[in-house]
Parts: C-alpha cells; sequence; structure tokens
C-alpha cells in the first residue's frame, strides 16, 4: 500500500523539531500604550466613574474595584495620591493625570481590571497619561496559573504590567513596616522614572 502525502502540509515532517538559533529574535507580545480607534466603548454599567481631583499628585492611584489595594500602594508611593475608585480628572482640566491601575489577583479583581483597560482603550475614559496595571497578590502563596496567565494577558491591554507579592504584615495591620520585597521597589523605580 503506497502513502499519499498529505496536501495540507506544505513540507514533509521532521522527525526532530529544528532547534532555535541563538541570534532568533522573538518580538515581546504587544502592549497598548494609548487609547485604540475603533475599539468598542463597554457598557455604562462596566466603566469606572469620573471624579474631579484636587491638588497635585505624581501618580493618581486608582483602583477598579473595592479592595484594590490603591490606598495601600498610595501610601508606599511618594507623591501618589488614591482617586477613590474613579478616573481622575485634574482640575485645570488641561493637564494629563498620571494614572496607576490597581487590582487584586482574583478572577473578580481581574476581570475588573479587564473592563477598566478597556474603557480606557476605547477612549470612554478620560484623557490620562495610563503608566500601567498593578496587580497585588490577593492571598499567600503561588498564584494559581489559570489566574497568572489571565493577567499576563489583561497586562497586555496597559502600557505597562506589575505582578506584585502578598505582603503579611499589611494583613495584620502593619502598613509602615517600610516597603516590602524587590517587585514593590521595581514598581516604585520604575513609576518614578515615568513621572520624572
Amino acid at each position: 500500500m503506497t502513502q499519499h502525502p498529505n496536501p495540507w502540509i506544505s513540507r514533509p515532517a521532521t522527525a526532530e523539531p529544528e532547534a532555535a538559533t541563538a541570534d532568533a529574535y522573538f518580538p515581546p507580545p504587544a502592549t497598548i500604550t494609548s487609547p485604540v480607534l475603533g475599539m468598542v466603548e463597554p457598557d455604562a454599567a462596566d466603566r469606572i466613574a469620573r471624579r474631579k481631583v484636587t491638588g497635585t499628585a505624581t501618580v493618581w492611584v486608582t483602583g477598579v474595584h473595592g479592595g484594590a489595594g490603591e490606598t495601600r500602594l498610595s501610601r508606599i508611593l511618594e507623591g501618589a495620591r488614591p482617586t477613590e475608585h474613579a478616573w481622575p480628572v485634574l482640575e485645570d482640566g488641561l493637564s494629563k493625570a498620571a494614572v496607576l491601575l490597581v487590582c487584586r489577583s482574583d478572577m473578580h479583581g481581574l476581570k475588573a481590571a479587564q473592563r477598566a483597560l478597556i474603557q480606557w482603550a476605547s477612549g470612554a475614559a478620560p484623557d490620562v497619561n495610563l503608566l500601567g496595571l498593578a496587580v497585588l497578590a490577593d492571598a499567600p502563596g503561588k498564584l494559581p496559573k489559570a489566574l497568572r496567565d489571565f493577567a499576563a494577558l489583561i497586562g497586555g491591554g496597559a502600557p505597562r504590567l506589575w505582578m506584585l507579592p502578598w505582603v503579611e504584615s499589611w494583613r495584620l495591620g502593619d502598613i509602615n513596616s517600610g516597603t516590602p520585597g524587590r517587585e514593590y521597589q521595581r514598581l516604585i523605580a520604575d513609576l518614578t522614572a515615568l513621572t520624572c
């Protein structure tokens, strides 16, 4: 019996896959850095409200759901202020607020972040300088793969993504014990570089 080659295969399969060469270039995953033309706006019920803010801040920290951690992060970021779960609209109406979105790493938090990023990407949010999304761990230990993958997917809709670990001292009410961990130090350094 003769075998006929599969017409859907353009070249014969080899026994071993080709090894990647050292000089192979793999581009970084695409991220959105500004609102996208043609993006569909979310329903009004899925949008974060707008709020006129007074005063100044180097970073406006916006929690996308209750308990996201916006107050805690604003306390460790010098010059930052929380926005009480709303897009900040500056008093002068001329400058753009530098905004850091914040959520927890559970499914509820990640879906809220997804809705907020869709709102921003569609142009339905105020004109802000979105710095990125910070995802704070919702529990101690390693994040389950499904949540980690979903966070990475959602993070592609923000200019930058920071995955931040659980801080046990915060759970015990000690929020003044200094800045925890290298991931938080990296967030602080990145935001300082972005806002200077």
